[in-house]
């Protein structure tokens, strides 16, 4: 591996650095008056995550202010959802709302895993964006949400302090929580396998909400599926 190899992706592979790489964990920093100013301008997040040429420009402006050893993908971890089927909409002091969550056996049938290009095409055309934008010096980590998190959001409606819809599915009718998770992680993949044939260079799985779970669920909701996603996504891209 060639000294010209960006420090972030080599630290993806192990080898020694002379230091850490850094990046934004937070996307475009939310709190930058650049961003401030560009979300406005959009009208509403979900708008901001589907218009590819603003997802482009926040991505680029921590980097552009700050110089980070990689970018990260301007988008949200509930576009997958949306692509689903689910109805998703970000509420003004509330946070992201899905106005119809998955809570029956039945609802299974309004869930999908179509072809996130047709699905999403805004997402991978950001993609492509941002990677000819970065040049070959900065890589551009692509993300989605982990399949217990995505489920979590789709069983609730959105976030919660609680989680009792989760919970109930979870304990109490668990093999259905499996063909839920099972439908997400489908889909996960082929939504990180497209972010990674538009440019993506790096793949994140969020897991916000595995703290839930007791240490027998966490290997059956969160490790299992997550070890699913990453083995079928390195198949499909050629990763050995």
């Amino acid at each position: 591996m060639s000294d010209e190899t960006p420090r972030f992706l080599r630290a993806c592979r192990g080898e020694p650095l002379d230091r850490p790489p850094l990046w934004l964990m937070r996307q475009a920093g939310r709190y930058m008056p650049e961003y401030q100013k560009v979300r406005a301008a959009a009208g509403s997040f979900m708008n901001l995550c589907r218009t590819p040429d603003l997802c482009v420009e926040v991505t680029l402006q921590p980097i552009k202010r700050f110089g980070f050893d990689a970018a990260i993908l301007f988008s949200d971890i509930l576009v997958p959802a949306e692509a689903m089927g689910a109805e998703v909409e970000f509420v003004t002091g509330e946070g992201p709302k899905i106005r119809n969550p998955f809570r029956h056996e039945d609802d299974l049938a309004r869930f999908h895993t179509p072809d996130p290009r047709e699905a999403a095409p805004y997402v991978f055309e950001a993609v492509r964006g941002i990677r000819e934008a970065l040049g070959p010096e900065t890589p551009l980590i692509g993300f989605v949400g982990a399949p217990f998190t995505l489920m979590c959001y789709m069983v609730e409606g959105g976030g919660s302090k609680n989680f009792e819809h989760t919970k109930e599915l979870v304990l109490g009718r668990p093999e259905l929580a499996d063909q839920l998770i099972d439908l997400i992680t489908s889909y996960s993949i082929e939504h990180a396998v497209a972010e990674i044939e538009a440019g993506a260079q790096a793949i994140q799985l969020f897991d916000t909400w595995a703290e839930l779970l007791s240490p027998p669920a966490y290997r059956r909701f969160c490790l299992a599926p997550a070890n699913r996603f990453f083995r079928e996504v390195r198949a499909r891209v050629g990763y050995a």
